[in-house]
């Protein structure tokens, strides 16, 4: 079983994360941030992962650390949970449409953590949730994962639907990626025999 279990306590969130990647999609998330636990739902439906998060944050001050920490927290049990990733397929990309939408994620399980986000969300706000902590989330998932990531915008004007994009986008690239693929034999995906 590739699982993992995170806890990370800071003075700004308490975070408990359990992650499976080989599940069924299923998502039991409470963040105290409404729109972040409807977006990692929908991650871990599209992902066909089994994902738990639990989080007390300082959302009195606002929700970038619940957000940027929980994308730590998620980087490192992907991280944890692929090990040394032999046998993975190491890419994944996948573009989906979201109504008028339509956005590009590619993963590469390199371990290098890199973000280039291209996201023109138009809005500052999706109900009380600032649309800036969305690259916020992705930056943490990213160098925390130590994969490289590309999120790229081709269309759309509403951003609720951009930013599901990209969750749901990312979900089924990272589903691919993170693929065991038979015919690698439990090799490393690298001609330098590590990632």
């Amino acid at each position: 079983m590739r699982t993992a279990e995170i806890t990370r306590r800071t003075a700004e969130t308490d975070i408990t994360l359990s992650l499976n990647l080989d599940g069924t999609g299923r998502g039991e998330i409470a963040t105290g941030c409404g729109f972040l636990d409807h977006m990692l739902t929908l991650f871990a439906r599209h992902g066909r992962f089994d994902l738990s998060v639990k989080c007390q944050g300082d959302t009195w001050v606002d929700d970038h650390h619940t957000v940027e920490d929980v994308g730590i927290c998620l980087g490192d049990a992907f991280a944890e949970a692929l090990g040394n990733l032999g046998g993975v397929n190491r890419y994944g990309s996948t573009i989906l449409p979201m109504d008028e939408a339509l956005i590009l994620t590619a993963v590469d399980l390199s371990g290098r953590g890199m973000l280039c986000c291209a996201l023109e969300i138009p809005t500052e706000k999706v109900g009380t949730f600032d649309t800036q902590l969305a690259e916020e989330f992705f930056l943490a998932f990213a160098r925390r994962c130590n994969c490289t990531l590309h999120i790229r915008q081709l269309a759309g004007k509403n951003s609720h639907h951009i930013i599901e994009g990209a969750f749901k986008s990312l979900g089924r690239s990272l589903h691919q990626a993170s693929a065991i693929d038979p015919a690698l034999n439990g090799e490393i995906p690298s001609t330098k025999g590590v990632l």
